[in-house]
């Protein structure tokens, strides 16, 4: 595909976000990291490029790198590998935290029995509809409630909130979370992402306000 054209604002106000709290003095409770405010809606961030839905017939996740078998799943065979429900809280590193989202998707683990990486690969990148990126290490891919999701609430995932496929890490910050997932590659080597490469934290911790490098 062509070269998306982010919206350069919405880039600008995160970088200046993320830099701005690097560190707060609310230490946050055990469900709230420090720095976060509780809000009841799920507020919509993106880098300005969506998917429509009239694409989501033809979608492909492509599962590839340092692995032994991999392989290119339509829409329609991804949501046949499984169907687990979760319950978990979304933090985004502009200091917004949602609580009790319910997502439909695949464990990780069950991508890593799918795909069986080899001995070597120790990292994730995941790739998405709109040219963006974040790198995650393998061994928190294999944490409770990290999920391959394409439901939100029950219903397909809308495109505003990342569908038909996206990332959901509970445990790490939101840009983690990969919207519009289109590709996961397994790797030897770490690589950055699209805001790792912008100065965000690689490992975006929550409740040690890891936010910005």
């Amino acid at each position: 595909m062509d070269e998306p054209k982010y919206n350069e604002g919405i880039i600008r106000a995160k970088e200046q976000q993320a830099r701005q709290h690097i560190s707060s003095d609310d230490k946050g409770t055990d469900r709230l990291p420090p720095g976060q405010k509780e809000t009841k809606i799920f507020p919509i961030l993106d880098l300005g490029v969506r998917p429509s839905k009239e694409r989501y017939a033809q979608w492909t996740l492509e599962i590839r790198g340092s692995v032994e078998k991999p392989v290119t799943l339509a829409l329609g065979e991804v949501k046949k590998l499984a169907g687990e429900h979760i319950t978990a809280d979304f933090h985004c590193v502009t200091r917004w935290s949602r609580f009790d989202l319910h997502w439909t998707g695949i464990p990780f683990k069950k991508i890593t029995e799918l795909v069986q990486p080899k001995p070597s690969a120790k990292f994730v990148v995941f790739r998405s509809f709109d040219q963006y990126s974040t790198n995650v290490p393998l061994v928190e891919l294999e944490k409770e409630k990290v999920i391959v999701a394409f439901g939100l609430e029950n219903e397909e995932i809308p495109p505003e909130h990342g569908g038909p496929i996206r990332m959901i890490i509970p445990h790490l910050y939101g840009w983690k979370s990969a919207k519009f997932l289109t590709t996961i590659e397994f790797r030897e080597q770490d690589q950055p992402g699209f805001w790792e490469l912008r100065g965000y934290s690689n490992t975006a911790r929550p409740w040690l306000e890891d936010r910005y490098s």
